[in-house]
């Protein structure tokens, strides 16, 4: 085992380490305030290559993996950005560019990701509805073909950065699910210029990580050609997956780093902060869960470069990415990318919740104030245990698919 940070990636941590310092803490609690877009620090990442770090060399990117991209979002999260170091790559990069580079044509190469790598256009992904929640099998948004032409129409839920968007990735069945042959099978995924007319969309008030608008989508009557299909029709599920494991492993990493950040602002402020006699850093009662947190969560962390890891390394597409059958059974063989991407993601989010936590009790009752970060931290991690994908959900999936137990859903 080589537990060792190459040379190239601990170049890309200080370049992430000294872009956070520039966006400090209170930069951010005033974009959440004010429900701002953090144009500059958008700006900062595509200048120093961030956007493109997965994305060929021929199109402008770095040509990297997904291991060099966490390590990126770690780094951003823990010097200063909290859960926006991972959220704003999570939109462009992980959602929209990296499946384009694995599974796009080389016209649908050319025409986006010269742009996704420099920031010039942003993207976001279109898959969670109302009805459906959690259960993706039962996405109802259908796409039906009329001549030349794809007819598709449905309602998207919780669809973060569309207002921003120049492209989204939309996920679609082509074939009903009472249709299918089988569950997974009918998904398809098209590629959606825009600003679209078919496309309207309306912001949620929600209770954190508004330096982002997350919205609901209608889609009415949006024509799509054939040449705005991403990878092979009614196989989009299987796409799909390349793109899900790496969200788990993102914001994964993410939650690493933004626990670290508050912990790390925990015992500073610990050191100074005087009740008695003594500061009260020196309280066991602060410092055993404070430490134990910290343990914790190097231990997710790496589980979290591992499952990254066995994603660069395992998870091959096939030269052929309009061959449905092939990109099914290629699947099975990087099965253990899902395993650690789930394992990672209920690990390090567990942990995160508990590192902020004891944080936020730090500070006491100023911990609860809007001056002092950790509230934000705490509004921000507990998404995490919502999204992706619920804790729960990703031990279901470590039980049955795992430990091999019997399946306690249909």
């Amino acid at each position: 085992m080589d537990f060792s940070i190459t040379a190239e990636m601990e170049l890309l941590g200080k370049v992430a380490k000294k872009l956070a310092e520039n966006f400090p803490p209170e930069y951010w609690r005033k974009h959440d305030k004010e429900h701002k877009f953090a144009q500059e620090f958008w700006d900062a990442l595509s200048e120093s290559g961030f956007t493109g770090v997965v994305i060929p060399e021929e199109y402008g990117g770095s040509g990297m993996g997904l291991t060099e991209l966490v390590h990126i979002i770690y780094n951003l999260c823990k010097h200063g950005a909290g859960l926006a170091g991972v959220w704003y790559l999570m939109l462009s990069e992980i959602f929209v560019s990296l499946p384009i580079a694995r599974y796009g044509t080389p016209e649908q190469k050319e025409k986006y990701l010269p742009k996704l790598a420099v920031g010039e256009f942003e993207g976001c992904m279109a898959l969670t509805e109302p009805e459906a929640g959690t259960n993706t099998m039962r996405i109802r948004t259908l796409a039906v073909k009329e001549g030349d032409e794809y007819v598709i129409n449905g309602n998207k839920i919780f669809i973060s950065g569309i207002d921003r968007a120049d492209v989204m990735v939309l996920v679609t069945r082509t074939t009903p699910l009472e249709e299918a042959k089988k569950r997974t099978y009918g998904f398809t995924l098209f590629l959606v210029d825009l600003p679209n007319s078919s496309v309207s969309f309306t912001p949620i008030e929600k209770h954190g990580i508004n330096y982002s608008n997350t919205c609901e989508v209608l889609i009415k009557d949006l024509r799509l050609g054939e040449e705005n299909i991403l990878g092979p029709k009614d196989y989009g599920w299987y796409v799909l997956l390349d793109i899900l494991n790496p969200e788990r492993i993102g914001f994964a990493m993410g939650a690493i780093g933004t626990a670290e950040l508050a912990i790390n602002k925990a015992v500073e402020y610990s050191k100074g902060r005087r009740v008695f006699q003594d500061p009260i850093g020196s309280y066991q009662a602060l410092q055993h869960p404070l430490a134990e947190a910290y343990a914790s969560l190097n231990g997710a962390k790496l589980l979290t470069y591992k499952a990254a890891w066995l994603y660069d390394t395992l998870h091959k597409p096939p030269e052929d990415v309009k061959d449905g059958e092939g990109i099914r059974k290629k699947s099975y063989e990087y099965k253990e990318v899902g395993d650690y991407a789930n394992m990672a993601k209920a690990v390090a989010v567990e942990n995160a919740i508990r590192a902020i936590y004891w944080a936020m009790q730090v500070y006491g009752g100023y911990g609860y104030t809007l001056d002092m970060d950790v509230e934000r931290w705490w509004r921000e991690i507990n998404l995490l245990r919502l999204a992706p994908i619920t804790q729960q959900m990703a031990l279901n999936y470590i039980a049955s698919n795992i430990l091999g137990m019997p399946k306690s859903y249909r």
